[in-house]
């Protein structure tokens, strides 16, 4: 099987599972099984995990918002270690993984796409702790209208930049025509941030 792009087995070949924002909280919790083997990589960068404590750092990182079954996430591994991006040791009745050379050469290859992963996995933490404290109803950490006001725009503008990015690193192996139009597309939000930057100058100095 192929580390690259395209072809069944391959992995980091495209997002899936969720985008950003409110649609993303309320879709559900899957990644791709792309995203997954990648994540599971990153969590194996500091050293050897058996699975049970993959599925936990997972949990952690995403403040409970995604918890991996152990169905999704051994499979997961061992097509890993079948493409040779990771080795296994067995201790008694568990198994722990480890990068290989080939896999920290992979992972390091498709950073960019990684640290797409990991910040809307930040992103949807957050969001799940400010969930929770709505639920429990602790106005000692609620925040007031105004701040959740002005927040919310940060929020969005968080989330509509992960979807571009994202959709950017889809999208690299493109037709030249199709990288063209989608060229022509960003030249136009520039200009329309542009002058909206603009007008917000001219505005808070006049």
């Amino acid at each position: 099987m192929r580390h690259g792009s395209g072809g069944s087995g391959a992995i980091g070949r495209h997002g899936g599972g969720f985008g950003g924002g409110d649609e993303v909280f309320s879709r559900g919790r899957k990644f791709s099984s792309d995203d997954l083997q990648l994540l599971l990589m990153a969590m194996l960068v500091d050293g050897p995990r058996h699975g049970y404590e993959l599925i936990k750092m997972l949990e952690t990182r995403s403040n409970g918002f995604y918890t991996p079954s152990p169905g999704m996430v051994y499979p997961a591994l061992t097509h890993l270690e079948e493409l040779g991006l990771a080795s296994v040791a067995v201790a008694g009745n568990r198994k722990c993984y480890s990068l290989t050379i080939e896999g920290r050469t992979f992972l390091e290859s498709n950073r960019e796409r990684i640290d797409v992963i990991l910040a809307k996995l930040n992103f949807l933490a957050k969001k799940m702790g400010l969930v929770r404290r709505a639920l429990a109803g602790d106005r000692g950490t609620q925040m007031d209208e105004e701040e959740a006001l002005s927040r919310r725009p940060r929020s969005e503008l968080m989330s509509a930049f992960l979807k571009i990015k994202t959709l950017l690193l889809e999208c690299r192996e493109a037709s030249a025509e199709e990288q063209l139009r989608m060229a022509a597309v960003l030249e136009r939000a520039a200009a329309d941030l542009a002058a909206l930057a603009d007008a917000e100058h001219k505005e808070t100095h006049s």
